[in-house]
């Protein structure tokens, strides 16, 4: 076993992509030897998740600016444990982490407001345009990191479309919470431009009202499926003939990575993240923010072209393998861990 003793934060919610690769990572990093301490927000399915691979969360209640008790706790837990470092996941974590012997690492999914990481030493931020900001906001350069997410790779999946959509219709998938960040309304709206297609958005949230009204006024309600929360994407992953990314705001685009995982093609808006991952016409598609119609211009140009199609889905593959497969991640995470300890 390595002798980095790594304590991570975590006071996010049940859902969301940062609180799943906090879970992946943390796993991740148990098997691969280091000393690893969760600890995290009330959570039992989290709970039960990473004590089923022999790790030992410790669970708070993170409330609000006055939960001293979770403060104090927290500064005990940590003490006692003695991390090298301990990383703190977004404003919440890192507005409750304390000063102590250890390293103390905000880690950034998004464009925060840096008054909460006033007791971190360093910063990480999981794409090149999140460092990029740091720096510009006075963070200093030398400590200001990139360290990127892995995705989930889908092994001998076998793809399995759902019952309610036409073995003969054009298989459109979409991932995320319901939320007008990821822009649905914006892809329900192409759907008019595309005849035959059936898209599937797989999540759940609190635009789900405004959107199924959405899909009723143009019409679309028969070809639109929001089934909510899919626990297990890899089979209509492995399914669809054509993976959209319809974010008007997405700093990274974990689901862009799955997709490419997936080998499958991708048609994204020109949000942050998915800029930074596609070359657009060479590993997938980008469409001007809030435009319906080249969106659905891009999404037809990958149906109506399989070797094009193709041609793109290997290239997102082989982008994944060599910057966001889990080996690879993990040995960039070792490396910055191994920098900044605490010794």
């Amino acid at each position: 076993m390595s002798d980095l003793r790594i304590a991570h934060v975590m006071a996010g919610a049940a859902n969301g992509g940062a609180e799943l690769f906090y879970e992946r990572l943390c796993v991740a990093q148990h098997e691969q030897g280091l000393n690893i301490l969760p600890i995290i927000r009330k959570n039992p399915e989290r709970l039960q998740l990473l004590q089923q691979v022999g790790l030992q969360p410790r669970e708070l209640s993170f409330g609000g600016k006055i939960d001293f008790l979770t403060r104090r706790k927290l500064k005990q837990l940590l003490t006692d444990f003695s991390p090298r470092v301990s990383v703190a996941w977004m404003n919440r974590a890192a507005a409750f982490m304390p000063v102590g012997d250890w390293v103390s690492v905000g880690r950034l999914g998004g464009f925060y407001d840096l008054k909460y990481y006033k007791n971190c030493d360093h910063l990480i931020g999981n794409t090149k345009g999140i460092v990029k900001w740091l720096i510009d906001q006075g963070w200093p350069k030398e400590r200001a990191h990139y360290v990127p997410n892995f995705a989930r790779d889908f092994p001998n999946v076998i793809p399995k479309r759902p019952e309610y959509i036409p073995s003969q219709a054009s298989f459109l998938l979409a991932l995320g919470r319901l939320h007008t960040n990821k822009g649905f309304d914006i892809l329900i709206k192409a759907m008019p431009y595309l005849k035959d297609a059936h898209l599937l958005i797989a999540g759940e949230g609190e635009e789900r009202a405004k959107l199924q009204d959405l899909a009723d006024s143009l019409n679309v309600s028969d070809r639109v499926h929001m089934p909510g929360w899919v626990t297990d994407i890899s089979q209509i992953l492995g399914a669809c003939d054509v993976f959209v990314c319809s974010s008007r705001h997405e700093p990274l685009g974990n689901i862009v990575l799955e997709a490419f995982a997936a080998t499958k093609p991708v048609a994204s808006l020109a949000s942050q993240g998915p800029v930074e991952l596609i070359t657009d016409g060479e590993n997938g598609l980008l469409s001007p923010l809030e435009d319906e119609r080249l969106l659905a211009q891009s999404i037809q140009k990958l149906l109506d072209s399989p070797e094009f199609s193709n041609k793109i889905a290997r290239a997102g593959r082989q982008k994944f393998e060599q910057e966001f497969s889990k080996e690879t991640v993990l040995n960039q995470w070792f490396n910055f861990l191994s920098k900044v300890e605490k010794v």
